[in-house]
């Protein structure tokens, strides 16, 4: 499965975000179980001051390593 373009997209303005320092680490509650996770979001500077919290991507609670396969070489991925 290939990246989508809305994922590359999105990746490049977290990019531009970090590179400004506008960015926060925000503690959030995932409706759907009522976990608490945090949440890498961009601040989005509005014209009235107000800072409207983008979010981009969740931090793993839980060891990455234990629950992903990386990418294989030669396609597909790693068990």
């Amino acid at each position: 499965m290939a990246l989508a373009v809305g994922h590359k997209s999105n990746f490049e303005a977290l990019a531009q975000a970090f590179g400004a320092g506008d960015v926060a680490l925000i503690e959030c509650e995932l409706r759907t179980t009522g976990e608490e996770v945090a949440v890498i979001c961009a601040a989005n500077r509005l014209a009235n001051g107000v800072i409207d919290f983008v979010p981009f991507a969740i931090l793993f609670n839980d060891n990455p390593y234990e629950l992903l396969n990386p990418p294989n070489p030669d396609g597909g991925f790693q068990s």
